[in-house]
């Protein structure tokens, strides 16, 4: 342990690293799992609610895809301003607004009027949605480095609890009840949350990041009471530096990181993380340290969330019997058996999620967090192909085909973004890792308004075959750009401040 004038101290990492993965940090995690679960349950709705509310008031291809395209322009506000939030005021204020506002606009979309109205309420579901970012970079510095991949992996697993969980309930609400019963039961998550905020506890590291080593030191005593352990002997200290578990199998990644990013190593430090605003975030995530890792993440999470959530609308829209192409003496049948095969194909490649996990749990620290990406995308991409054939057979003919694919390039996209979460803010210093998330998720936003114009715009106007060509090369240019980042992140103890 670090020695300051013969008295004996601790950081974070070795406080966290003494007490281990115990009760504390399984409550924190079914905390976060459960905003996890809310945020895929106002995603995947967007699946039925868009064929849905179609039909019922009558709208033109435009006008679905920008129900969709409202909640990714909201969370492209929302990201931004929940990782200032959080980085300047705490993590748990950062989360607890963002379930109030999910919540709230959640419920009201349920009530919309008219088309307008829902637009605005399921923007500001979008704005709320855009914090979910902050819940998994308070959720990160409660865990010790050491499989911190695999505890990030179990984490993103609740997402495909809530894709799974919102299928299963479309499925059972849907044809009875409609598409605002769903809205209306989709937002009680978020409200679950609000129950269980008081018993939350700050981030220790980002106590100890803003000089407020007291504070932390009660939330680590908390921790470890919970855990049935103690604390290391001494005073708590703010701890800067980095270490490698894996010495031996890491040393020219070592020096590698200390010349591409010396961002981490011990120095003074340029800020303290309490100034840290608009401009002068986007000043310190593009300064020298960290401009690379930072175009390189925004350009991926835009391609992933882009082929992500375009994934999703396709298998709606493929399996909905919405085209206006293909087989016309079958165009009366398949508006009988669309909603049947809508429910079925979604619930089907939702399950996908749960294989894209284990595969991600199984090569995230053992090949790397770049490898591992990189590869599920490769793999996607000849997955899809079958794809570019079946608008020339028949409805019955392809449904199978279709929820097939969609189910196998479901694994890979989800394995990868589930990923690309886990690697985000491990790459970026404490006093900036929620806004750096925050901001890659902004980024990311673009990529949600863009795909419905591809998924259902491009799909209703019989263009199938060059939509899914955009997904095979934005998967393909998506593997590609991940070979380009400066360093991985596996087993890596996270950094606090950046560093000239």
């Amino acid at each position: 342990m670090p020695m300051n004038h013969g008295k004996t101290t601790y950081t974070v990492d070795e406080a966290l690293m003494s007490m281990g993965f115990g009760k504390f940090q399984f409550f924190v995690l079914s905390y976060s799992g459960m905003a996890k679960i809310s945020e895929a349950m106002e995603m995947m709705l967007l699946s039925f609610v868009g064929p849905s509310v179609q039909s019922e008031w009558g709208l033109s291809a435009h006008e679905e895809s920008l129900i969709t395209s409202a909640v990714f322009i909201g969370m492209l506000v929302g990201a931004y301003s929940w990782g200032l939030v959080s980085d300047n005021y705490g993590r748990r204020v950062g989360f607890n607004f963002t379930a109030l506002v999910t919540g709230g606009a959640g419920l009201l979309s349920a009530f919309a009027p008219n088309y307008l109205s829902l637009i605005v309420f399921r923007f500001m579901v979008g704005v709320g949605l855009g914090g979910g970012p902050v819940l998994g970079s308070w959720f990160l510095e409660f865990i010790p480095a050491p499989n911190r991949g695999t505890w990030m992996v179990v984490f993103s697993g609740f997402w495909a609890v809530g894709t799974i969980l919102e299928a299963s309930l479309a499925w059972l609400v849907m044809p009875g009840f409609g598409w605002r019963w769903l809205l209306a039961l989709s937002s009680l998550p978020s409200f679950a949350l609000l129950l269980f905020f008081p018993i939350t506890l700050e981030s220790p590291r980002y106590l100890c990041m803003k000089g407020r080593t007291n504070d932390a030191t009660q939330v680590l005593t908390t921790m470890a009471r919970v855990n049935q352990v103690s604390l290391p002997p001494g005073k708590l200290v703010t701890g800067t530096g980095t270490h490698n578990y894996k010495a031996d199998d890491y040393e020219e990644e070592e020096q590698e990181l200390d010349e591409l990013l010396p961002v981490i190593v011990p120095s003074e430090p340029i800020t303290d993380g309490n100034n840290i605003g608009g401009l002068n975030a986007v000043l310190k995530l593009l300064g020298p340290n960290l401009v690379r890792p930072t175009i390189l993440l925004w350009t991926v999470f835009l391609a992933q969330a882009f082929l992500y959530y375009g994934l999703v609308l396709l298998t709606s829209e493929l399996s909905s019997g919405n085209r206006d192409c293909g087989f016309k003496e079958e165009k009366e049948e398949v508006h009988h058996v669309s909603d049947a095969n809508l429910y079925k194909s979604v619930f089907i490649t939702s399950i996908g999620e749960l294989p894209g996990l284990i595969i991600s749990a199984a090569i995230v620290d053992k090949i790397g967090r770049k490898l591992s990406m990189s590869s599920m995308l490769f793999l996607g991409c000849i997955f899809i192909a079958p794809l570019l054939f079946t608008q020339t057979q028949s409805q019955s003919q392809s449904n199978a085909l279709i929820t097939a694919c969609l189910f196998a390039a479901r694994i890979c996209i989800s394995a990868s973004f589930t990923i690309l979460h886990i690697y985000a803010p491990e790459i970026y210093p404490t006093a900036v890792r929620a806004t750096g998330v925050g901001f890659a998720s902004s980024v990311a936003r673009f990529g949600g308004i863009l795909c419905p114009l591809v998924a259902v715009t491009m799909v209703h106007s019989c263009h199938q075959t060059l939509a899914i060509l955009i997904f095979q090369l934005v998967m393909f240019l998506s593997g590609v750009a991940i070979f380009f980042f400066p360093f991985d992140t596996s087993g890596r103890k996270l950094s606090d401040h950046v560093y000239a």
